[in-house]
């Protein structure tokens, strides 16, 4: 028996290359990198400087109550705003406020939120900085002002669980939820475990997020010590690659079951056929040469989607730029797909790597992808590393061969997540 439908209603995402999926993917296909030197702190004496930042940052933009302002992160106000985009786009409330009191308070309970969250920013201590100067090393002068000098929401402003909270009660979602902090796969595994819901009849829809903001002064130093970083930008699979960068932002998609799209007469954006996971087991950075983590992650994702890989039209890579991760991922399509791999294409390259919110985020760009017939290409792909040899990954543009996308992502301790979408 064929597991059910689940189709995607709505959509939403912000990053340094803009405000919605569309507008997004506008800037991939024209080539348009939004990748620039950081205006959050002064940079000029910094060895990496280069990040994909949200052009004109304004808090009120991402959510307008600014009460809530004192209770949440910068990386939250991109999931809020992402997840807004998407329940506006798929018209949860407004379909709900068209029903009587029973049934609306039935679709409240049947909805549930599943959020990829990066968790652990070193600005959640910067509170305490302060404090720590003017203790001058002594403990009880540091625990006698605590109270007084650090902010008493520090606590409620630093829960990984933000935007799954606040999505709930702003909208008055309360179904099945969960907050995901696995590194770079957390948005790739909110959409995973949001589908397995909906499979499971855990809820009739669901609303999955993805966000991050890790542009920050010691998440910057200490990914560009561990060699990780890129000096000028990304170039994915280039012979010349020498690093990532890191963006900011968020990615979200209102899942549901069929038959409640069919319900409501919902506008069907595409379909989360299935997803996969694994783990390489080799350490915290270090990964297998061969891509097995990563293969089998996409087997487990074709398996769930109970196709094959011939009928994937285009891959997103994971195209981090960095030299180990891009040859073991083009040695990881290499084996599932063999010599003739649909298109390979990677984004990251123009609005920077979001690690948290990084695959969610591409979902929504690769939707739009196939909805426009087009696989975009790599601006910054110059000469293919002969590490990625075999890969059909080009700065040109190039034509799907199905409405199937497969996105990749890859995190730290080896963990490698694929989702597979179809769009309408």
């Amino acid at each position: 028996m064929s597991p059910p439908r689940i189709l995607i209603t709505g959509s939403g995402a912000v990053c340094s290359a803009g405000k919605s999926p569309a507008e997004i993917f506008s800037a991939v296909r024209a080539g348009r990198s939004s990748i620039a030197p950081i205006k959050q702190w002064d940079v000029a004496e910094w060895p990496a400087q280069m990040a994909g930042e949200v052009a004109d940052f304004n808090p009120r933009e991402m959510v307008d109550d600014r009460k809530l302002h004192k209770l949440i992160r910068r990386t939250d106000l991109f999931g809020l705003y992402a997840a807004g985009k998407a329940i506006e786009d798929a018209g949860l409330t407004s379909y709900r406020d068209t029903l009587a009191g029973d049934a609306a308070a039935t679709f409240s309970d049947q909805t549930g939120v599943y959020v990829g969250s990066g968790s652990g920013n070193y600005q959640n201590q910067y509170d305490y900085f302060p404090l720590l100067t003017a203790a001058k090393g002594s403990l009880p002068e540091f625990g006698r002002e605590l109270a007084n000098t650090v902010n008493p929401m520090w606590l409620l402003r630093s829960l990984p669980n933000n935007v799954l909270g606040h999505i709930g009660i702003k909208y008055g979602l309360k179904g099945s939820n969960a907050c995901i902090t696995h590194h770079s796969c957390s948005g790739s595994l909110a959409v995973i475990e949001g589908m397995e819901a909906l499979r499971n009849g855990e809820a009739e829809r669901v609303v999955c997020v993805g966000h991050d903001a890790p542009i920050e002064p010691q998440m910057v130093l200490y990914y560009y010590r561990l060699g990780l970083l890129a000096t000028e930008t990304l170039r994915p699979f280039d012979v010349a690659r020498d690093g990532s960068v890191f963006g900011e932002g968020a990615g979200a998609l209102v899942l549901e079951q069929e038959s409640s799209a069919a319900a409501r007469n919902a506008t069907v954006l595409g379909e989360v056929l299935g997803g996969g996971y694994a783990s390489e087991a080799t350490g915290l950075v270090a990964i297998r040469d061969d891509g097995d983590g990563l293969a089998r992650a996409i087997a487990a994702a074709l398996d769930s989607a109970r196709i094959r890989a011939a009928d994937v039209g285009m891959i997103v890579a994971h195209g981090n730029g960095t030299r180990p991760s891009d040859a073991s991922e083009a040695a990881a399509i290499r084996a599932v797909f063999g010599s003739d791999p649909p298109p390979v294409t990677a984004f990251k390259w123009s609005f920077g790597h979001l690690i948290a919110a990084a695959g969610l985020l591409e979902a929504t760009v690769a939707l739009a992808a196939l909805a426009d017939g087009v696989v975009p290409g790599v601006a910054t792909l110059r000469e293919l590393d002969p590490d990625c040899a075999g890969l059909p990954a080009t700065s040109d543009s190039q034509a799907p061969r199905s409405k199937i996308a497969l996105i990749l992502c890859r995190g730290f301790g080896g963990t490698d997540a694929a989702l597979l979408v179809r769009a309408a």
